[in-house]
């Protein structure tokens, strides 16, 4: 399902320039754990794996807690942005299950192996503690972090020709990348 699309998106990308901005290396990383997520839908698809695992959710929060500890990431930050991921994967999922229920004909024919899939998952989430890592200093200037962050997504999502679903996902998944001046209880 998600490989046939990255296929394609793979044609697309050779051709249309990177990301722009200076948070196109994080957004390219982002859209590639948001369709990782196509993926996790086809496994549950038809089984009784739930898209809601609030224990398995909390589990890989408290591991990205450690992880962004040890990478020098501030850990709160990365746990809201990690949680904003998470969202992100069920917009995706539980769209596609609509998606799917509505038109049985379009739906996944195999089940990826939910292992194989975590594992992607986690270096996808190791690639992402070093991009909030490496864009640590413009994430924390609202301004210039709201004009990059447009940028690289608005032209991140035409090179990866994402549909009105997975631009929704990317919104969703995007929410926390720039800090704001405010303290975070007021947001």
């Amino acid at each position: 399902m998600a490989t046939g699309a990255r296929t394609n998106a793979e044609s697309v990308s050779s051709t249309v320039p990177e990301p722009l901005g200076r948070l196109g290396p994080l957004t390219d990383v982002v859209i590639e754990r948001i369709r990782v997520s196509d993926d996790v839908a086809a496994s549950k698809f038809g089984t009784d794996s739930p898209i809601e695992d609030p224990v398995r959710e909390e589990q890989v929060l408290q591991q990205v807690r450690r992880q962004a500890d040890a990478a020098g990431v501030d850990p709160d930050a990365a746990v809201a942005f990690f949680r904003d991921q998470i969202t992100a994967s069920k917009v995706v999922q539980k769209g596609l299950f609509a998606r799917w229920t509505a038109h049985p004909e379009e739906a996944p024919t195999t089940r990826p192996d939910l292992g194989q899939i975590r594992e992607q998952l986690d270096q996808l989430t190791t690639d992402l503690l070093q991009e909030l890592k490496n864009t640590e200093e413009l994430r924390d200037k609202p301004v210039a972090c709201t004009v990059q962050l447009a940028l690289a997504t608005g032209s991140g999502a035409v090179r990866e020709r994402l549909d009105t679903l997975h631009r929704q996902a990317l919104r969703v998944a995007t929410q926390s990348v720039c800090r704001s001046n405010e303290p975070t209880g007021q947001r």
